[in-house]
């Protein structure tokens, strides 16, 4: 089949089933190519996780390496940051299992997590027992309120609070990224907070085109220089701190191994 026809029977296909073009539309070369064309990038520069800590040593006590979770990077790097407030306001969007929560309240002083409520999960045609998950190793922690809403249209203002620490790890399209985005900027952060994006790759060497739009997009402009994609991690990372960089490249060379110990506990519940 030539080109030509390929693309009749593509245009055939979607005037059939029209909402096959939201897959030509979210298609990572799309993507990618709206970010060379509006910002000359094809990923944030690259910042060595060492940097930020000056010697990156930290210990997980809840992971289940279990689907749609964080890296073991991802969330180290959360209680990592959160150690540089002497008493941490961490504040995130998507709470899965609690993963990222629970080990950052470990360190932090107070923390929120925003999700989708069980009434509004369930709408979406998911299953309960897949919503019954949400808050798995945070619910009852004494330093850890769980709100729920839509960050499309949750007040954040209402909280008249600022936050150290924030993480973004709710939905995943160009949408509702940009929203939590603009929304951070302009009402939970101060002058020394750090936000976190998570999936903003696939993995630590393959960036996700359409969170890195939505990033961009969504961050004040005169911020966007402060955007950086985190080393060994699947998270881009806005701080105001001077950072030493370099340009993306994949596949890396390694220059840094990770000391793993692994044990694991049976969970009474």
């Amino acid at each position: 089949m030539n080109k030509l026809n390929k693309a009749i029977k593509a245009i055939i296909e979607i005037l059939k089933n029209p909402v096959l073009l939201n897959n030509v539309l979210n298609d990572d070369s799309v993507w990618g190519n709206y970010n060379k064309k509006n910002y000359n990038k094809i990923a944030l520069p690259l910042v060595d996780i060492n940097q930020f800590s000056t010697n990156f040593s930290e210990t997980l006590n809840h992971f289940a390496f279990l689907d749609g979770g964080s890296l073991p990077t991802d969330i180290a790097l959360l209680k990592i940051l959160s150690k540089r407030f002497n008493t941490c306001k961490y504040f995130e969007i998507g709470t899965w299992r609690g993963e990222s929560v629970v080990n950052v309240a470990e360190v932090a002083s107070e923390c929120y997590t925003l999700n989708l409520s069980k009434e509004e999960i369930l709408a979406l045609g998911l299953k309960e027992s897949y919503a019954d998950l949400h808050g798995f190793f945070s619910k009852g922690k004494k330093n850890i309120t769980h709100l729920t809403g839509n960050s499309l249209t949750y007040d954040f203002a209402a909280l008249n609070k600022k936050f150290d620490l924030i993480f973004i790890d709710g939905s995943h399209h160009y949408d509702d990224i940009k929203n939590d985005t603009e929304k951070i900027f302009k009402h939970l952060v101060h002058e020394q907070s750090i936000i976190v994006w998570h999936d903003y790759a696939y993995n630590p060497e393959r960036v996700r085109p359409e969170v890195m739009a939505a990033i961009l997009d969504g961050t004040p402009p005169e911020f966007r220089n402060n955007l950086y994609h985190v080393s060994n991690s699947m998270s881009a990372i806005f701080t105001r701190e001077k950072l030493v960089t370099k340009d993306f490249i994949s596949p890396s060379t390694p220059n840094k191994t990770f000391k793993i110990t692994l044990e694991s506990k049976v969970i009474d519940k």
